[in-house]
Parts: structure tokens; C-alpha cells; sequence
């Protein structure tokens, strides 16, 4: 039966090779200066760039300090070993956004009409709608848009309005493209970054290479994001 200080050395180092792989081996480097690096371009290594550096002097002082060949000086508890091995598979087999967010997209023409979408907002409990004019993407149709343009055409009949005349209600930049092989923590950080610049991001479209043209897979909301944060 494995010790806990084996089974921890054991994911440590497959930890770290993958670290050095993605550094493309790159000599002179220690492991913790490669999560420094890493944390700016790694999502999944930011997350866990705290646990990784003092796991590596937890590895340094069972490596260093052993009292014979046998015998380990620090025995990392139970908690410990469970969570570098979760560190050590979201590293090396990351999850990637389909299938986790696969899903029917609901989608519109530019000539439907808004009472059209309401019907669908009441009847699926959506409020993001992907609009395209033929197979054009035109842009993504929120609540705001229709808010927005309430407020300004208090009388206009929902039944003849169409989408094409709200979606200059709607700001242009309030989705991203993403392809099916991002991973969910790069889909968290486009979210993160937008929001520490002050853009709100309201959903993630998904297609087979992160192409406008493509058809969509999924589509990733904020809260789904909030959702995930949560568990």
C-alpha cells in the first residue's frame, strides 16, 4: 500500500512535467518560477498557483528531509493527496466546454418578429438569442435590447416590429466566439478579464472552431459561469 508521501510525489511530478512541457522544456527553470510564468497565460494553473507553490516545498521537505530511504519526515494528510490529485487531472486532462455546455441553441432570424422572441423568453425561461440574417450572424438579442427599445417606442406593436430594428438597442460586444476544445477555465477567464475592463460579456457562443459561420454547439451564460463558480 502506497504512503501518502508517495502517492503526493508521484502527482507532484506529473504535475511538474506537464508544467515543463508546456514551458516546451525550457532549461534553468525551477517549478515555481514556472507557475509564476504560467499564471499569466494558464487559467487552470492561476487557480491553483498558491497550492502549487507550497506544494512544492511540501515536495522539497519529503524529497530533502527523508530520515532513511524508507521513511518520509512530512506525511501530507489525506485531504492533501485528494487535492493535488484533482490539480494534477484538471492540468493534464482539462475540461474542455463541449460536452459540458452542449446544448439546442434557440436561435432567430433578423425579419422575426419580437413577439415571436417573447413567445420563446415565456416559453423555454431564455433571455439570449443568437440572430442571424440567413446564416449571417447579426448579433446576440438580450432583454436589455428590448428593454431599451420599450423605452423608446412605448406604442410600437411587438407583432409588427421586427428583430432588425432592436438589435441597434443591443451593444456589439457583449458575446465571444469560442471553439468546442476551449477549456471551461479559459471560458471563466474571458468572463474575468471582460469584467476587470469593464465589458460585460453575456454569453460564450460555441462552434466547432470558435468561426461565426460554424453552427453553434452550446452557448455559455453568466450564469452558468456563476453556477459552476458556486459549486
Amino acid at each position: 500500500m502506497y504512503k501518502n508521501s508517495e502517492e503526493f510525489l508521484a502527482a507532484f511530478n506529473r504535475i511538474e512535467k506537464a508544467l515543463r512541457q508546456e514551458m516546451d522544456n525550457s532549461k534553468g527553470i525551477g517549478f515555481a518560477k514556472a507557475v509564476k510564468i504560467l499564471t499569466k497565460y494558464n487559467p487552470i494553473v492561476r487557480q491553483y498557483s498558491d497550492d502549487l507553490l507550497q506544494y512544492a516545498e511540501l515536495r522539497n521537505a519529503i524529497v530533502h528531509d527523508k530520515t532513511d530511504t524508507m521513511h518520509a519526515i512530512a506525511e501530507p494528510h489525506d485531504s492533501v493527496v485528494e487535492h493535488i490529485a484533482k490539480i494534477e487531472k484538471e492540468i493534464t486532462q482539462p475540461k474542455v466546454v463541449i460536452p459540458m455546455f452542449s446544448r439546442k441553441v434557440v436561435s432567430f432570424q433578423s425579419n422575426d418578429s419580437l413577439s415571436h422572441v417573447l413567445e420563446a423568453v415565456h416559453e423555454n425561461g431564455f433571455s439570449k438569442f443568437p440572430v442571424y440574417h440567413d446564416r449571417e450572424f447579426k448579433g446576440l438579442f438580450t432583454e436589455s435590447a428590448i428593454t431599451k427599445w420599450l423605452a423608446d417606442n412605448k406604442f410600437a406593436s411587438g407583432a409588427e416590429t421586427v428583430i432588425e430594428e432592436i438589435l441597434p438597442y443591443q451593444k456589439d460586444t457583449n458575446y465571444n466566439f469560442i471553439s468546442r476544445n476551449t477549456t471551461v477555465y479559459e471560458a471563466v477567464g474571458i468572463f474575468k478579464d471582460q469584467m476587470e475592463k469593464g465589458n460585460r460579456i453575456d454569453a460564450l457562443l460555441i462552434t466547432e472552431n470558435g468561426d461565426p459561420t460554424e453552427q453553434l454547439l452550446g452557448i455559455i451564460t453568466t450564469w452558468d459561469m456563476m453556477e459552476m463558480q458556486s459549486m
